[in-house]
């Protein structure tokens, strides 16, 4: 579960939401984010939904989530006018009631909004009743707050939102003061003409209306119900967020720079691509033709004063005529390899996630054990001695019994003492096979550990239990690697966050003799991006050949990085998904420091899901392995 200004968010309904704002935008860069209030932005690709609706109930919070977006996506997007809204906002600037009038703007367009987005999409209008009943609570109770307070504006704003949404013509306010009733009542012709506007600009016209009689009977808002649902909108210059989202100007500039041609480099010269297999006919000359979509323009035939940057690209439009070659053409060859290079760094690019594109994986390998390490490692065994040899002949045994059972009831092999199939039965399955299988299990398993500076006092008793691991997978023969992951905090600059991964053992040396001491050298560290270091360890086990692949994920809290610690537990979430969608069992352990609290044990299963082992105390590692490491070998035979 993550967290946002205390706030804990399902992080199953985050990436719902964000799905949701991808399809109803069509746009995939769009972005969806938690926020205060609920505002689309054009320029930073976003669009957010208000923190109010996670106070509320499962019911009402997803609802008043999904409507938040309804209106901004749908409604905003594509019906308000941006050069009403524009003309609006200047027009208040004098105003000495700025956010009351900023407020009452939102809400009376969201209104419009709301209908023109219910007739659009008639399944809609469940969550917009809900999210009705919710808000009108909510105001009830802010009036009351409100009058209480004194705060006069912010009690009219709750009477005009409680007017507009009332079940009844003329409802009845008896908690309210007598000034505040008095100016709702001026105010109510106004108010209900809202339910005839078309446009934004009808709307900006009543809300600029209202306000204008409100000034110089109250001071402005105190709180801050509704924020203007459109950011930067100052940088906007068509009519519609829609439009300035899906614009294509023929130049990114349009300004143009005078050249002495006298003093410019130019030469008048024709370009032909004759050769002895290739004639052009008279008035058939070939010439080059190029499409500049971007640059200065400048009164240059030649070369102009254009300085091109990377990504930058003119289009060249080749018109002649063209035969059959007599030989070998190789001219696409290294074109072609330096596309299929740059596509391979942006799908790498791309599958490491938004959140890390400046996080670089880097190597380091485990040093030859010292004789300090081969002791402690010697204890460490002998500890855990009694529990692997009583998995590994759990194991074992099991292997002997699937290997000795017959396969019974086939159309062919050793005739059965069962014959009464044969008088009963359509298929005469009268017949046996002894099983030969391998005495190998086919499965490969990834030990994954948090080295975090917060597993100080967690890191040896963990060493017991990867011990443990290493020891019963050696004994079965099953290949395993032993990793440790944490991100230098201290290295970390802008456009730089370095990962490392501790390789203690890999798959092809895990059953030497003599490496086992080497998980030893497992400490902590600095911090933990989990997001970034699993989906590169995915890699490494997608090329398994082995049926079975297990990421076993070691960790005692939520991710901590730079920039990562807001969308850190989502974009670990999406690891994992991406990870189990190619193949790859992924099992968080979660190592407690005694008591495992709710908000936890929330965390690690919006994470891992089902697919969680949650630890209490470090201590019981041995406890908790062994069923779990008998329940994947099982599943692996």
């Amino acid at each position: 579960m993550y967290r946002f200004h205390n706030a804990k968010i399902d992080t199953n309904l985050f990436l719902q939401l964000q799905d949701l704002a991808t399809v109803l935008s069509e746009d995939p860069d769009l972005k969806f984010e938690y926020s205060y209030r609920s505002y689309i932005d054009v320029v930073d690709k976003k669009v957010t939904a208000s923190t109010v609706w996670n106070i509320g109930s499962p019911a009402i919070q997803k609802p008043g989530l999904k409507s938040d977006l309804y209106l901004r996506i749908i409604g905003t997007l594509h019906y308000s006018s941006i050069q009403a809204m524009k003309g609006y906002l200047e027009r208040i600037q004098s105003s000495s009631l700025p956010k009351f009038a900023i407020q009452l703007f939102t809400l009376l367009e969201d209104l419009r909004l709301e209908e023109i987005v219910k007739k659009e999409r008639p399944g809609t209008k469940a969550v917009f009743q809900i999210r009705k009943n919710y808000l009108r609570h909510y105001f009830e109770t802010q009036l009351t707050t409100n009058v209480t307070k004194s705060y006069m504006l912010d009690e009219l704003f709750c009477l005009l939102y409680l007017k507009l949404q009332s079940d009844h013509p003329d409802p009845v306010f008896t908690q309210a003061n007598d000034k505040t009733l008095e100016q709702l009542k001026r105010v109510t012709p106004l108010l209900y003409s809202v339910f005839e506007a078309r446009s934004t600009a009808a709307i900006a016209e009543i809300s600029e209306q209202i306000v204008l009689q409100t000034e110089g009977e109250f001071r402005d808002c105190i709180n801050e119900y509704f924020i203007f649902p459109i950011a930067h909108i100052e940088h906007f210059t068509r009519n519609t967020l829609f439009d300035e989202l899906t614009r294509t100007d023929s130049l990114a500039n349009d300004d143009y720079e005078e050249v002495d041609q006298d003093k410019s480099e130019y030469i008048d010269e024709k370009f032909s691509t004759w050769h002895h297999e290739n004639k052009n006919g008279d008035g058939n000359n070939t010439f080059l033709q190029f499409e500049l979509e971007q640059g200065t323009k400048t009164s240059l035939i030649g070369e102009g004063a254009r300085e091109t940057e990377e990504g930058d690209q003119a289009m060249a439009s080749i018109q002649g005529t063209s035969g059959d070659s007599k030989q070998n053409d190789y001219s696409d060859m290294e074109s072609m390899q330096k596309k299929e290079k740059n596509q391979g760094k942006q799908m790498k690019g791309r599958t490491y996630g938004v959140e890390n594109k400046d996080a670089v994986n880097l190597i380091k390998k485990a040093n030859t054990p010292t004789s300090h390490e081969i002791e402690l490692y010697q204890k460490f065994f002998l500890e855990m001695e009694p529990y692997k040899r009583k998995l590994s002949l759990t194991i074992e045994k099991m292997l002997e019994h699937k290997r000795n059972s017959p396969r019974k009831d086939l159309l062919f092999g050793r005739l059965s003492r069962k014959l009464l199939p044969i008088m009963i039965d359509d298929e005469r399955r009268i017949f046996y096979k002894k099983n030969q299988e391998s005495n190998e299990i086919d499965a490969v398993f990834n030990l994954f550990i948090d080295c975090s500076a917060s597993m100080h006092n967690k890191m040896d008793e963990t060493k017991k239990g990867i011990v443990l691991f290493h020891e019963v997978l050696k004994h079965l023969k099953i290949p395993h690697s032993i990793v440790g992951f944490w991100e230098d905090a201290n290295d970390v600059k802008e456009g730089y966050q370095p990962n490392y991964s501790h390789i203690i053992h890999s798959f092809t040396d895990s059953f030497y003799k003599n490496n086992g001491p080497k998980i030893m050298q497992l400490e902590p560290q600095e911090d933990n991006r989990d997001g970034f270091s699993i989906r590169a360890i995915t890699h490494e086990l997608e090329e398994r050949r082995e049926k079975n692949k297990f990421l076993l994920v070691f960790s005692d809290g939520e991710p901590a990085a730079s920039d990562y610690n807001e969308n850190g537990i989502v974009d670990t979430h999406e690891a994992v998904l991406e990870a189990r969608k190619k193949g790859i069992d992924v099992i968080g352990m979660f190592l407690a420091d005694g008591e495992v609290e709710e908000q936890e044990d929330q965390m690690m299963k919006n994470i891992y899901g089902r697919e969680r082992v949650i630890i209490p105390s470090v201590a019981e590692l041995p406890e908790h392995f062994t069923p779990l490491l008998k329940k994947l070998l099982l599943k692996a035979m």
